[in-house]
C-alpha cells in the first residue's frame, strides 16, 4: 500500500472516529444533563426502579466518562474502563425498559446510543491498532519491510 493511500486511510479512520465519538458524547453529556436538571426526567428514572442518588452519580460518572474519552492524553486503558462502563450503562438502560415495559419511543434513544458507542468503539479500537503496528516494527533487531 503506498503512503498516500495509508494516509488518506489514516485520515478516513481519524474522522470517523471523532464524528462517532462527538455524536456519542454529546448524547451521554445530554441524558447527563438531563438527569441532573430536568424534573420530568427524574420521575421518568425513578418509574425505571431506580434510586435517586442513583440518577445522580449515574449522570456524574457519565460526564466523567465523556471527559476520558474527548481528552486526548487521558491513557488508553482509562478509556477503555469508560468505553466498559458506558457498554454496561446502556445494557442496563435497555433492560430497565424492556423490564418495565416502556414503548420502542422510550428505548429506541438507547438503542441510538448504544449504535455511536458501538462505532466509536470500533474505530477506536482500530485506530490503537494502527498505532502499535510502528512500535512493533521498531523492536530491536527485528527487520523493517
Amino acid at each position: 500500500m503506498s503512503t498516500s493511500t495509508n494516509s488518506t486511510r489514516s485520515r478516513w479512520l481519524i474522522a470517523a472516529f471523532w464524528l462517532s465519538t462527538t455524536l456519542f458524547a454529546l448524547q451521554m453529556g445530554l441524558t447527563a444533563y438531563a438527569q441532573l436538571q430536568i424534573p420530568h426526567v427524574a420521575v421518568d428514572f425513578a418509574n425505571l426502579g431506580f434510586p435517586a442518588y442513583f440518577r445522580i452519580e449515574l449522570a456524574w460518572a457519565k460526564l466523567a466518562g465523556v471527559a476520558a474519552l474527548l481528552i486526548p492524553m487521558v491513557p488508553a486503558q482509562l478509556k477503555e474502563w469508560a468505553y466498559a462502563g458506558f457498554a454496561i450503562t446502556l445494557v442496563s438502560a435497555l433492560i430497565a425498559h424492556f423490564a418495565v415495559g416502556d414503548g420502542f419511543e422510550k428505548w429506541i434513544w438507547v438503542a441510538a446510543t448504544a449504535a455511536f458507542w458501538g462505532l466509536s468503539y470500533f474505530f477506536y479500537r482500530r485506530l490503537q491498532a494502527g498505532a502499535a503496528i510502528p512500535m512493533v516494527l521498531a523492536e530491536p533487531g527485528r527487520q523493517q519491510p
